[in-house]
């Protein structure tokens, strides 16, 4: 349950804006700590998927020892935004990757919400200085990038933009940690904040090596899980880089295997997403995936990454 009930009791009434796989991952949090939800979300099959997607969910918010009897009572739908976010005390936005879209709707919600209401996008790459460029009231409005599904991985990234209220970023890490989350306040806005940034770095790589026929999309995952995926979830780059130097450290490491890794980065490959790139890429996940059903691969996903979490001993 919540690492801090008190801090969930200011923030009972949470309106989640559109219901994707990651609005629908924060609805399941959120109702595994007993808080209520409002969805908003124009799609007109919302209720039944949404429905459908949370039991499928429940099992491992069980184990993640959430409450999950009841899990929906406090579930409610309301297609008018205006009306979904009224006396909302945290609006948790997953909408488009459009940055007009975003404007607009925020636009909208800060003439509704209280003005103690935190406003949260789960945007996966816009700054919030330009979301927030239009608004009267700009204070509340922030960053809470989470890594999907954010029902189960702890990390979340709080950037504030350049007119966020200080105490609007101390009351985000509050709400994220009473909810079991590791938040991460970055120290300036980047487009595609930390994560994303090397994912995308460690993802352009993998591209190029399969698009190269070094390795197909199944022996580079093995070869990510197998070393750098478990190293990095129990150290993490700098750490093991500094490992890597003995008893001296990362002054020893970059002294010494500093020269090779800066050429390695010289050789590093550009591919690009054209047609015969994807076309390969879409062939081998089709022969590497195409015959275990989604849900069973989330499932295997999530149950490992619970697992993995359980053995560093991160809170679960």
């Amino acid at each position: 349950m919540s690492d801090n009930p008190d801090v969930l009791d200011r923030y009972r009434r949470i309106t989640v804006v559109g219901a994707g796989t990651i609005g629908i991952s924060w609805a399941a949090l959120f109702l595994g700590h007993r808080l209520d939800v409002t969805i908003n979300d124009p799609a007109p099959d919302v209720e039944a998927r949404t429905r459908a997607e949370l039991a499928e969910l429940a099992p491992m918010l069980a184990e993640l020892g959430l409450a999950t009897e009841g899990l929906t009572d406090r579930l409610r739908f309301e297609p008018d935004l205006e009306r979904a976010v009224t006396g909302a005390d945290v609006v948790v936005e997953n909408g488009p990757e459009n940055l007009d879209f975003k404007r607009a709707l925020f636009g909208r919600i800060e003439k509704v919400v209280g003005p103690a209401a935190l406003l949260l996008t789960s945007t996966s790459g816009t700054r919030v200085t330009d979301i927030a460029r239009d608004l009267e009231r700009p204070g509340r409005l922030l960053v809470g990038h989470p890594f999907n599904p954010p029902h189960l991985v702890p990390l979340v990234e709080v950037v504030p933009g350049e007119r966020t209220d200080p105490e609007a970023v101390t009351e985000a890490v509050e709400f994220y940690r009473a909810l079991g989350k590791k938040p991460m306040v970055l120290r300036k806005e980047v487009p595609g904040f930390v994560a994303n940034r090397l994912q995308a770095a460690l993802f352009r790589e993998a591209v190029y090596l399969v698009e190269q026929g070094v390795v197909d999309i199944g022996e580079l995952d093995e070869v990510v899980t197998s070393s750098i995926g478990m190293r990095w979830a129990a150290c993490g780059p700098f750490r093991t880089f500094h490992l890597a130097g003995g008893p001296g450290g990362l002054p020893h490491f970059l002294e010494h295997l500093g020269p090779g890794l800066e050429r390695r980065w010289t050789q590093l490959g550009a591919p690009q997403f054209d047609g015969p790139t994807v076309a390969t890429l879409t062939e081998q996940a089709e022969q590497t995936f195409g015959g275990t059903p989604y849900q069973e691969l989330q499932r295997k996903r999530d149950h490992d990454q619970l697992a993995i979490q359980r053995a560093l001993g991160d809170p679960a």
